[in-house]
């Protein structure tokens, strides 16, 4: 038995999915989303085993869903009415997806493709598809109590790893998300977010100083007066991203 998730801000388009979906032997419909958040939220409830998942909503998009979810994640079909640049990625990544409206011959196939496919192998098509569509995703979905919210990427300081947790941290407070650094650092824009650690990724547009510290590592003092410390390796390559060694901060010049 396929347990099913489908997610679509249009209730007409949940209606379809579930229709078809409840004539194809041996798939149950465990729930329904409208939006992120709620996505979200009842993917870590109720754990499908595959889902339905809109590219267009408004709020945060599909592939910001996806770049959220954590390991282990479901299969993952992609509805999508007129996207072609992501089109393309699942197709040149073989990770299935439903062109609006749907068809029931295509529905089934795309089903029966889930149930041939290991889940390693959906994994990486997924990620390869992440990477392709690196920079699209604007919004995080994060976790603040028991209830999930869109932070825009602008409002990310920084993100780190702490006690097992990966937590975004804004101006005046923080979120738990699902992902792991590694995970995040793939899919995040490299104009925008650098990592200094195995700890800390940062928006680079928050970094106020870089401080030369004893042992060729360094720190970082970001404008809300956060450090951070910047592991050896990296000093150099954060400078640059920076714009380039600067002799007044003591480091050596790239």
């Amino acid at each position: 038995m396929i347990r099913v998730l489908v997610i679509d801000d249009e209730e007409t388009a949940r209606d379809r999915l579930r229709q078809m979906l409840g004539a194809i032997p041996d798939v149950e419909i465990v729930g329904e989303a409208a939006d992120g958040e709620q996505a979200i939220a009842r993917i870590m409830e109720l754990r499908p085993d595959l889902i339905f998942l809109d590219i267009q909503m408004p709020g945060c998009s599909g592939l910001e869903v996806a770049a959220c979810l954590p390991q282990p994640r479901p299969r993952i079909i992609f509805c999508t009415a007129f996207d072609q640049y992501a089109v393309d990625a699942f197709e040149l990544h073989a990770v299935d997806y439903l062109l609006k409206p749907v068809n029931r011959v295509r529905l089934a196939r795309a089903v029966e493709q889930v149930r041939e496919m290991a889940q390693p192998e959906a994994d990486a098509g997924l990620e390869r598809v992440m990477q392709t569509v690196r920079g699209t995703c604007a919004r995080f979905l994060a976790r603040s109590t028991d209830r999930y919210r869109v932070i825009p990427q602008h409002d990310v300081v920084y993100f780190s790893s702490e006690m097992g947790l990966t937590r975004l941290h804004t101006a005046s407070r923080h979120y738990v998300l699902e992902p792991t650094l590694n995970d995040l650092e793939g899919r995040l824009d490299p104009s925008l977010f650098f990592r200094i650690s195995r700890a800390a990724i940062v928006n680079l547009d928050s970094v106020a100083e870089v401080l030369p510290l004893t042992g060729g590592i360094a720190e970082v003092v970001l404008k809300d007066g956060v450090r951070l410390e910047v592991s050896r390796r990296r000093v150099r390559e954060l400078l640059q991203r920076l714009g380039g060694g600067d002799s007044s901060t003591g480091l050596p010049e790239p």
